[in-house]
């Protein structure tokens, strides 16, 4: 974990109109800035950013957050990813909390294993561009297959010469270690001798989601019938095949933008495609999809089509997938390329605007491609159209998420009248599949779980509109508001406001004063850092690595009261701003807070006046209710003036 005093050093150097200014162009705009949001196809600009807030919106389609939420967002960067990114860019050593001996020597090995990859990958693609038999043989190779040399550096593409160990010799005379060397795959030992793995291959580097090579995938030109066609690097801290999508740094954007994420086999099938301008594809590497690989397609889209050759191999590697992918939650279609092409050469064929309405024309629900190719395998047998009944039953099965109930009934409304079966029977085995997967769910976690610590909800955020919310649950937010904006503020000459908020009331008081509990955590989590002697200032929130905390916070930190320009305009002088008068800002927002449980406690004593019939605890009660309204009609007027409406 990086620890937090380089986050909060990252912190402190950001502008977010630099670093959202190298993505998107911006224009000032009074004291924001205007573009074209990044995020979806606009043709009149609606993205805002704010310096001061430190905050993006777009008014468009409602994205909207902080520095390291835009890169996350658009880049597909995790927290920890997104902190590196920024930390090299402004030149701030990355301390990390102290790990395990264990965990450390992981680390040192996965660096290690980067800057390797990084110099393996120049020098394979120096070797391609500026050598003679990278220039005649792997360039022209790659230019016979139909690449431009723009789409070649982009993928940066590269040849290993075929000589025993031009590689291992350049490597090894840069000081890297033997160890190393055999671990990433680029070198084997042969006869107690290091020598190149990829001999006289094309090269295609494997990215992860910040562009750093991972591995390599390596093709053989000359046919050679002992030689299998592509050797890929053997899995190490870095390469791990089950969790890589090939093309997916390439793709990200794209893929966000079209909301739909085209899967094929290969590396050259991605390759074509993009150069084609058909930029929202990866390639799973002719392997049956994992869970890993469809969560991240999933970071990008709910939306996957499966481009795969129409032969019986190709529809047997794409159906390996299906309930895997079901379960991720994926809306999932297929269409298989015909003629015994790949989307590669079919690209090639037709061209890109073709190639794209063919998909667009031919791709067919996964789940009753399935069905039909099972019942298209299983002729007249009556025991394999039984057991076609039990998977199919299976496959819907898996669509077992509240939001998936009305696609899960239309499957099965269509699949009975495809199998000529009644539909409630149909329904029955379906819901017999789910309850046995939720027994082998109870079984397999049947230890009682902790579910103490509430995740703040994903609803809440920018979509939410002060105006629609509760004077009650405004109050909440202002109270939060003044504590994170005027925390560190003086209340008086021996404490802070946060000392008068949080110290001077007991914590339960407050606690029950609230009904909005995701705020006690905001207020438990200031206190934690104040205690442990972080001074909180509204960016620890809106860098918090809890998207959803921030998003809430964003919430929370808007405020319309503001002072009218046209004030100026009738009195001269100062004119007192929030900052100014932030000590009533406070006093108020606490007394409404008091004045909520003043309410409360009037309520209860008139119930138990209602219900008191002992004459002398009859008085004691109206003495009371005299009291309390009393206290009541005092913050009244205290707060009558700063009560958010």
């Amino acid at each position: 974990m990086i620890s937090q005093a380089t986050i909060q050093q990252i912190q402190s150097r950001i502008d977010i109109i630099e670093i959202i200014g190298s993505f998107v162009k911006l224009k000032k705009r009074g004291v924001n800035y205007l573009g074209l949001c990044p995020f979806h196809n606009e043709k009149t600009p609606s993205f805002t950013v704010s310096p001061v807030k430190e905050i993006y919106k777009c008014f468009g389609c409602g994205k909207s957050g902080n520095t390291i939420g835009f890169l996350m967002d658009l880049e597909k960067y995790s927290y920890v990813e997104a902190l590196k990114w920024l930390a090299a860019k402004y030149d701030v050593p990355v301390e990390e909390t102290e790990l395990s001996p264990e965990k450390k020597a992981k680390q040192q090995e996965a660096d290690s294993l980067y800057i390797l990859n990084n110099f393996a990958q120049n020098f394979f693609s120096q070797f391609l561009f500026e050598e003679g038999e990278g220039l005649e043989i792997g360039l022209s190779y790659l230019k016979e297959r139909g690449f431009r040399e723009d789409i070649i550096r982009k993928f940066q593409l590269g040849y290993n010469p075929a000589s025993g160990n031009g590689f291992t010799s350049a490597a090894q005379k840069a000081q890297y270690q033997k160890e190393m060397l055999l671990l990433s795959g680029l070198s084997v030992e042969r006869n107690q001798k290091l020598v190149d793995n990829y001999r006289g291959r094309i090269i295609f580097p494997v990215h992860n989601q910040s562009g750093k090579v991972l591995g390599f995938g390596a093709r053989i030109i000359q046919s050679n019938d002992k030689a299998p066609k592509y050797i890929n690097t053997p899995e190490n801290e870095l390469y791990v095949k089950s969790r890589i999508l090939y093309g997916s740094y390439f793709a990200r954007q794209a893929i966000d933008k079209a909301d739909e994420c085209l899967l094929v086999e290969g590396y050259t099938d991605v390759i074509s495609l993009h150069q084609a301008g058909i930029e929202n594809v990866v390639a799973s590497g002719g392997t049956s999809l994992t869970p890993d690989q469809l969560r991240l397609i999933k970071k990008y889209t709910n939306n996957l089509t499966i481009l795969y050759d129409g032969d019986s191999a190709g529809i047997k590697a794409a159906m390996r997938g299906l309930d895997l992918a079901l379960e991720e939650g994926l809306n999932v279609k297929l269409a298989l390329i015909p003629d015994n092409e790949d989307p590669d050469s079919y690209m090639h064929k037709i061209g890109a605007k073709a190639f794209l309405e063919f998909i667009g024309e031919n791709k067919q629900d996964f789940i009753l491609f399935q069905l039909g190719i099972s019942l298209k395998d299983a002729g007249q047998d009556s025991q394999k159209k039984s057991a076609i009944v039990n998977q199919i039953a299976d496959t819907i099965s898996r669509l077992d998420k509240p939001e998936d109930f009305t696609r899960r009934q239309d499957y099965i409304r269509q699949v009975s009248q495809i199998l000529k079966i009644d539909e409630a029977g149909m329904l029955n085995l379906v819901n017999k599949f789910i309850r046995e997967r939720i027994q082998k769910f109870q079984q397999k976690f049947s230890e009682p779980q902790d579910f103490s610590a509430t995740p703040i909800p994903e609803t809440t955020g920018l979509d939410v509109i002060p105006e629609l919310l509760p004077k009650d649950d405004l109050q909440e937010r202002a109270f939060v508001r003044s504590l994170i904006e005027f925390g560190l503020k003086p209340w008086d000459e021996e404490k802070s406001v946060a000392d008068f908020l949080l110290f001077e009331f007991d914590e339960k008081e407050i606690s029950e004063s609230f009904d909005n509990k995701v705020l006690l955590d905001i207020i438990a989590l200031y206190r934690k850092w104040y205690d442990e002697g972080i001074q909180p200032t509204e960016k620890n929130f809106l860098y918090h690595e809890d998207k959803n905390l921030h998003s809430l916070i964003l919430s929370v930190m808007e405020t319309n009261v503001e002072i009218s320009p046209n004030w100026k305009n009738f009195y001269e002088g100062h004119i007192a701003t929030r900052e100014d008068l932030y000590r009533a800002e406070v006093k108020g927002t606490l007394n409404y807070l008091i004045l909520r449980k003043v309410k409360r406690l009037i309520e209860l004593n008139q119930q138990d006046m209602e219900n008191c019939t002992d004459p002398m605890d009859q008085l004691t009660l109206i003495q009371t209710h005299a009291t309390l309204k009393t206290l009541e009609m005092q913050l009244t007027k205290e707060v009558g003036t700063v009560v958010y409406k």
